[in-house]
């Protein structure tokens, strides 16, 4: 809001709500082109004595259908119009390398076989979303996908299309240096249905998944003076100290923030103890108020990472050893394992346990055998006294083409995703409740070294990539390159891979876009995105509703 605010605009509204007239004002309208939309943009311009507004700037986050155009265009509200442009901003910057289509409602489309009929509208929207986020990129990208999905066909060709029509009204999407290399990988989320149900062991990954995180924002409490108030904190880029830790595992997170503080208060010849704890940095908030922003950020990722270890200890932590193994299908020592059962019994029978815990566990297991008999199903959810209704978590996970009724399959559908048939990493097996790596990085890797199998992921049209003429890369003036510095109007050159996964993508995931960006040599640049960003318990819950 302040940035808008130091922009001149002093008031932000909802258009689907009532408003107090401004007659003497301009207004400035960004809007989704969709009927309802545009119909209350004409009513707020019915007569002269009847505009809320003295002019309108409208600003369309797409291309605005014709039929919609032409209305707008005839109607009253026309001559009040200062301003019409389409500004390709149909998408979320969520961070720098992630973007959202804000859509989580399209798990339900795609996947419920009960909603089919409206899942083709439903994806045209999504296609020409990401389609806003190549032409604002500049990129006009060779698109494979997952082909043992498929749905994934339909859609990337869908894609395509919206590509084709935004290259045609702009020939300069896809030049510059690099760019004829750039790839936009689609895949549906039974591509790895491993990394949503594991516990994460980094501190952002954990923050979301432990604890009662909303809109980004965390809330903590503080002791000061005798009394507890309770302190907001929004989880965003704007604060470095949450982009430097956010990837790290929390074993060392809180000796990092201890690290730092310890400089910063050696710097500002700060006098406090070795070793400040969180009711001593209260105390020097209150005395040193010209450092209140820096000491409220340790204060802030101190309790963080506190409240993360508190759920760890003694309940998630037993969890992540045998989801480890499960996903792993070794132990920590490499060796396959032998009886599963052993270590996941005591937890299914432990009421301690959460339904949505225990359902992870039994997924990972089902996963781990490559399906099961709907008898030892239904014993597990006995064992671990299921309710009725909550079972569909399991059952529904068949609907991603994740193997999990050994009657249901005639051939086995693939598991690429299981570390047996993928690469090793023993060298990056740092913290043994840490073993399991998201797939999507073997696939991005592989895509940069350009070793990406073209049969299980293939080329939309053509079967290679297309050859483009090389130039400069555009950048958008009107919404700029989202994913960089402000400051910064550079075009990045270099290719990029662009990930979208159908369904939502976890943070983990996005922490893997990161890594092989840091570790490519040649000048590579991973984004990935998703309709929405995913936590287990969504993803249960989704998998839960597709019996709706």
């Amino acid at each position: 809001m302040t940035e808008i605010m130091t922009e001149g605009i002093t008031l932000v509204e909802d258009i689907n709500k009532q408003r107090e007239p401004l007659p003497t004002l301009e207004a400035v309208y960004l809007l989704t082109p969709t009927e309802k939309s545009v119909l209350h943009l004409m009513s707020d311009f019915q007569s002269a004595s009847k505009c809320l507004y003295k002019m309108a700037h409208v600003f369309f986050t797409e291309a605005c259908p014709e039929e919609l155009f032409s209305k707008l265009c005839k109607s009253r509200c026309g001559k009040f119009i200062k301003t019409l442009k389409e500004i390709n901003i149909a998408f979320l910057p969520y961070e720098n390398q992630v973007f959202s289509l804000d859509s989580p409602d399209t798990f339900q489309y795609f996947y419920n076989p009960n909603k089919k009929a409206a899942c083709a509208s439903y994806l045209e929207r999504c296609a020409e979303q990401i389609a806003t986020l190549c032409a604002t990129l500049g990129e006009y990208p060779t698109i494979r996908y997952r082909n043992d999905f498929e749905p994934n066909l339909e859609f990337a060709q869908n894609v395509q299309q919206k590509l084709d029509a935004y290259k045609a009204d702009d020939h300069t999407m896809g030049q510059g240096p690099g760019k004829d290399r750039s790839v936009l990988l689609i895949v549906d989320r039974g591509f790895d249905p491993i990394s949503p149900l594991v516990h994460e062991l980094t501190l952002q990954a954990m923050t979301y998944d432990l604890l009662p995180i909303e809109n980004e924002v965390y809330k903590y409490e503080v002791l000061n003076a005798g009394e507890i108030s309770e302190k907001e904190v929004l989880l965003d880029e704007n604060d470095d100290l949450w982009v430097e830790l956010r990837h790290q595992h929390i074993a060392i997170v809180s000796q990092q923030v201890t690290k730092k503080l310890k400089e910063f208060i050696e710097e500002k010849r700060v006098s406090t103890k070795d070793k400040a704890s969180m009711k001593d940095l209260s105390q020097m908030i209150k005395k040193m108020p010209q450092y209140q922003k820096e000491l409220t950020r340790y204060l802030t990722h101190l309790s963080l990472a506190e409240d993360c270890m508190k759920r760890f200890k003694g309940r998630v932590d037993r969890l992540c050893k045998v989801e480890q193994d499960l996903a792993m299908g070794t132990d920590a020592e490499g060796e396959k394992l032998k009886d599963p059962m052993r270590s996941i019994v005591p937890i299914l029978l432990d009421d301690s346990v959460s339904i949505l815990d225990k359902c992870r566990i039994i997924l990972l297991l089902v996963i781990y055998k490559g399906g099961i008999s709907e008898e030892n199903l239904m014993k597990l959810v006995q064992h671990a006294q299921i309710p009725y209704q909550e079972k569909f978590m399991l059952e529904n996970m068949k609907y991603l083409g994740v193997p999990i009724f050994v009657e249901d399959r005639r051939k086995p559908p693939p598991q690429n995703y299981l570390p047996s048939n993928r690469k090793e990493r023993v060298a990056t097996h740092v913290y043994q409740l840490s073993r399991w790596t998201p797939y999507v990085k073997d696939l991005v890797e592989d895509l940069v070294e350009d070793k990406l199998d073209a049969k299980c992921y293939p080329y939309v049209s053509t079967g290679s990539p297309a050859v483009r003429v090389l130039g400069s890369a555009p950048v958008s003036a009107r919404y700029g390159q989202w994913h960089k510095d402000r400051g910064s109007m550079i075009p990045k050159s270099g290719p990029r891979v662009i990930v979208f996964v159908i369904g939502g993508v976890t943070f983990s995931e996005m922490r893997c876009a990161y890594e092989v960006t840091a570790q490519c040599s040649r000048n590579w640049e991973i984004i990935i995105g998703s309709s929405h960003i995913l936590t287990p318990e969504n993803l249960l819950i989704n998998l839960r509703d597709l019996s709706n």
